[in-house]
């Protein structure tokens, strides 16, 4: 392999390793596959261009194109010209694609569903990074700024992870970079020849080569990084540096014991409740009728620092075959047990498991672990909600408005912990609270009017335009605009809530969906939702609704109120809006840009949307690859062989005449009466003694030399005749060429030097013969229409030779085959038949 092949190699090696920073971000990671294949093309091609060799520019240009093709054939097939070639309709839709993929970024925490704008995303960016590397280390010999755009890639991946192995993906993408960089180092050292390094250490090893200079390379690349490694560690006031993560991530897979911390799963709630267009996130069944309670729960926010809420900090252990009853919940109280299955849309990649709550058992596959405060289940080493079918043993509890209202007082420990509030707090939150509960006897009756004052009587309003909210004043601008949606109302009566000394948390989740025709329900995205729990002793954690119009009201909180003072909730709809949700069965909702997307919903309950398939199969993609790749080279052939062609010419020739070969003059020598065919079809005669290796070198190279003039006559209209002598020849391209005197004079040089080395007794090769050669294209080019000029690049007519060569060589190889077959059949003489 060439030190070229070698650098070009290694620059697509270093793009993957770098890429490898991408994978947690996303899941599935099948996207890998597509972005090797595409960058190992892309590397191909450029490798091709540059053996021709091409421009640099054209280079790059030819890489361009075939990516770019590639691309269309992978996302916007059906958009395509020929299913390959992008055209208006192709670009738009890659303008879509990025559109979604930009907004699935925002909605999604990581690691986010492989969407079809996110894979285009990824593997987009992937492919322009390796195009950008190659063209930097390989075309334009310059490794060591190929560096940036490989940092670049890791910066974003680094700074998007939330998990703890950045410091992994580091070292790939760092040792991607140094074996570049020692690829490039080798090549330029293999350019100046053997590199001396002094005696060698012991007898008989070989002195010389680069050896030295690769190992010390080696040493300082392997310094570098135990530097970069460490020196973050030894210095622990460098926070939030290139190797630290942007945070501890979901379930790190400890094992028993083990903790959990992560990150706010509110950051795209409002997103979720903004879309569009409803897509389905959840279909479930269950064995009960009454499904306004069904509220699927994600994850229990119970830390407040004042600013947001957030899950605490816990230990986790393995999935209990039945989970424990939960705290708090007396024997008294009503309760019943229900079984509900559910299947999860195959681009919902959701770390905690949605379930109705309290669970009392789970039944599902994977790798999934139990944080028992929370009762949530979380998933473990990357494992997630996509696609998965799982059951879920849950009970629906009912107490009575008489057993909240005498609910004694809580442990002091649950107490202490979630009534804890942050000095930060504004105090208008705790003023508030007490002048709305203002009269009441209990906490009971307290929780109940502050539900009353979001819901009802409060003159709040719901609504998803108003921004969530940061700072510790966040609570206060609320509580004065009166204007919010789920996370709003939610917050502030949680934090209401704890300064009257009620046990509060916060819920998120999804309200109970849509009914389907077929019995199940369907959960959209427009059913996220986030609901205040909070604490009574012998009933447990107990939801609380004070969103206006969404969700529903508890039973518990409407009727025979102790206090008496029932505002007459009104009872809104099951669905999690105003309007009615959108079922996803129905196709005909579907925009003409989610038909594109394939993200319409399926009819069925058990069925998930297919949004973020991952392609064609990739047979398919690689006959379809071959196939464009076939179709766009057939045209360039005659261009590329006619370069190649007239490179290897030239080159050789200038070569030879700048002194005698490098093996030097060889013993043997033709003898005279001998004939030398070279690849023209002239037929040296015999004549005096030639020293062979030298005569044989002169008169092959100035053959090339005059077979390149007299093809590039015939690429502009002047056909070559074969039964003229190279004088003659050269009269007749000066003539039907019309050329000035000068380059006459250079046409009938190279005919003399011809003449020189078939005829003298010992030829030798005539310098300055590739100028002449292209002193005549430059004349030639300067009289010649546009039409003649093009076609002479395009499809030049000399191109002819490869076929004849072609049916040349099937020709030979015909007459060989037949001849060792009639050796193999022709039966020995003396011998007889039968």
């Amino acid at each position: 392999m060439s030190g070229r092949a070698r650098l070009a190699l290694c620059a697509a090696a270093a793009t993957l390793m770098a890429s490898c920073a991408l994978l947690p971000l996303v899941s599935p990671a099948t996207w890998l596959f597509q972005a090797v294949f595409l960058v190992a093309v892309q590397s191909g091609v450029g490798a091709l261009t540059r053996r021709v060799p091409l421009a640099r520019p054209l280079t790059l240009a030819c890489q361009v194109v075939v990516t770019l093709l590639l691309v269309t054939l992978i996302f916007a097939r059906s958009q395509a010209v020929a299913g390959f070639v992008p055209g208006p309709d192709a670009f738009h839709h890659f303008g879509v694609l990025l559109q979604s993929g930009a907004e699935d970024v925002g909605r999604y925490a990581i690691p986010a569903p492989l969407t079809p704008g996110i894979r285009l995303m990824i593997v987009g960016g992937v492919v322009l990074i390796g195009l950008l590397v190659d063209a930097l280390a390989v075309t334009f010999r310059a490794a060591a700024p190929a560096g940036l755009p490989l940092l670049a890639l890791y910066s974003v991946a680094a700074g998007l992870s939330n998990g703890g192995t950045d410091w992994m993906w580091f070292l790939v993408a760092a040792g991607g970079y140094l074996m570049l960089l020692l690829a490039e180092g080798r090549d330029r050292l293999s350019q100046w020849g053997r590199v001396f390094s002094g005696a060698p250490r012991t007898p008989g090893a070989e002195a010389g080569g680069a050896v030295a200079p690769v190992r010390t390379g080696r040493r300082i690349g392997a310094v570098a990084l135990g530097v970069a490694l460490v020196v973050p560690l030894a210095l622990p006031s460098l926070k939030g540096g290139l190797l630290d993560g942007a945070g501890t991530g979901v379930g790190d897979g400890l094992g028993d014991g083990g903790t959990i911390s992560a990150v706010n799963p509110l950051v795209s709630l409002r997103d979720s409740l903004n879309v569009d267009q409803d897509r389905q996130v959840m279909a479930y069944r269950t064995n009960t009728d009454d499904n306004q309670d069904m509220y699927l729960r994600i994850v229990a926010l119970d830390d407040f620092d004042g600013t947001t809420w957030k899950p605490a900090q816990r230990h986790i252990s393995a999935v209990p075959d039945a989970l424990p009853t939960p705290i708090g919940l007396a024997g008294g109280v009503r309760r019943t047990e229900i079984e509900t299955r559910i299947s999860a849309a195959d681009w919902y990649a959701q770390d905690w498991l949605p379930m109705p709550y309290p669970a009392t058992s789970v039944k599902i596959k994977g790798s999934w672990r139990y944080e028992p405060v929370g009762r949530t289940l979380v998933g473990d080493h990357g494992q997630n909600t996509r696609g998965l079918q799982y059951s879920v043993k849950s009970l629906i509890v009912q107490p009575t408005a008489e057993q909240l209202a005498a609910a004694p007082e809580p442990p002091e420990a649950l107490k202490r912990e979630f009534t804890k509030v942050p000095g930060s707090l504004p105090a208008v939150v705790a003023q508030t609270a007490r002048r709305v509960t203002s009269g009441s006897s209990n906490h009971y009756e307290e929780a109940v009017k502050l539900q009353d004052y979001f819901a009802v009587d409060g003159g709040f309003t719901y609504s998803t335009q108003v921004q969530v909210g940061t700072g510790p004043n966040a609570i206060a601008r609320f509580l004065q605009d009166k204007q919010g949606f789920c996370v709003h109302f939610s917050f502030a009566m949680a934090a209401m809530a704890r300064t009257l000394g009620i046990p509060a948390r916060v819920a998120v989740g999804f309200t109970p969906g849509s009914p389907q025709a077929d019995g199940s329900m369907s959960v959209g995205l427009r059913d996220a939702h986030a609901w205040p729990e909070l604490y009574f002793e012998g009933v447990g954690w107990t939801r609380f609704e004070p969103t206006p119009t969404r969700g529903s009201t508890p039973a518990y909180t409407q009727s025979d109120t102790p206090s008496g003072n029932n505002q007459g909730v009104p009872q809104p709809s099951l669905s999690s809006s105003t309007a009615p949700s959108i079922a996803p069965s129905a196709s005909e909702s579907c925009t003409a840009q989610e038909r594109k997307l394939e993200a319409c919903p399926s009819q069925s309950s058990q069925a998930v949307v297919a949004s973020g398939n991952d392609g064609p199969p990739w047979y398919q993609i690689l006959a379809w690859t071959l196939l464009g790749l076939v179709l766009v080279a057939l045209p360039l052939t005659p261009m590329l062989w006619r370069l190649r062609s007239r490179a290897v010419r030239l080159a050789s020739a200038q070569h030879a005449s700048s002194g005698p070969p490098r093996g030097g003059v060889r013993g043997r020598e033709r003898k005279a009466g001998t004939q030398y065919t070279d690849d023209v079809g002239m037929t040296v005669l015999p004549g005096q003694a030639l020293p062979g290796r030298v005569a044989e070198v002169a008169v092959g190279h100035t053959l090339a030399v005059w077979r390149e003039l007299t093809d590039t006559a015939w690429d502009y209209g002047i056909v070559p005749d074969d039964a003229l002598t190279p004088r003659k020849a050269a009269e007749r391209i000066v003539r039907l060429g019309g050329l000035d005197a000068s380059t006459a004079e250079a046409v009938h040089r190279v005919a003399g030097a011809v003449e020189q080395v078939l005829f003298a007794p010992q030829p030798r090769a005539q310098a300055g013969l590739v100028d002449d050669v292209r002193r005549l294209r430059v004349a030639l080019r300067s009289t010649a229409s546009r039409r003649t000029r093009v076609r002479a690049v395009v499809a030049p007519r000399s191109a002819m030779r490869a076929v004849w060569a072609v049916s040349d060589g099937w020709a030979d190889l015909r007459a060989r085959w037949s001849a060792r077959w009639a050796a193999l059949v022709r039966r020995p003489s003396g011998q007889r038949s039968g």
